[in-house]
């Protein structure tokens, strides 16, 4: 049963990451020990196994070099889909190249910008509920 729901809210997030309403909240620990939540569009994703995000550099490699442990929740009124794991800034070129799309024109001057950086999220658990079919999951990623 929970593979069924698992490839649901994969494919939810799929949708998310093509769509205008792909936004979802991403938190993470800052520098401090506080909690720290913010808004990002998702890029690119496998499932629920792990979602990328483009974004400025700013401090984020610093707090994540500090603590990698992250979550991301991806809701609306028909599910919620919570998810626990980790975050890492990838500065790989060709990654950075491959996650470009125009409208990071706004804020950066190409992919190669050092202000521009992918964060990947990896999901280590899980937490699904689909309202409309009445269903929760929660586990393990393995």
């Amino acid at each position: 049963m929970n593979e069924k729901i698992i490839e649901r809210a994969g494919e939810i997030i799929t949708e998310r990451a093509k769509g205008s309403q792909n936004f979802v909240t991403l938190a993470f620990v800052d520098r401090d020990g506080y909690p720290h939540t913010t808004t990002i569009s998702i890029s690119k994703s496998e499932g629920i196994k792990w979602l990328t995000f483009c974004t400025g550099t700013g401090a984020k490699k610093d707090i994540i070099d500090r603590c990698n442990k992250a979550s991301v929740c991806i809701n609306s009124s028909e599910y919620h889909i919570a998810l626990t794991g980790t975050i890492e800034q990838i500065t790989d070129l060709d990654v950075k190249k491959e996650m470009w799309y125009d409208g990071l024109k706004n804020h950066f001057s190409g992919y190669d910008d050092p202000n521009y950086c992918v964060l990947k999220f990896t999901a280590e658990r899980y937490n699904l509920l689909l309202l409309s079919d009445r269903q929760d999951a929660r586990g393990n990623i393995t």
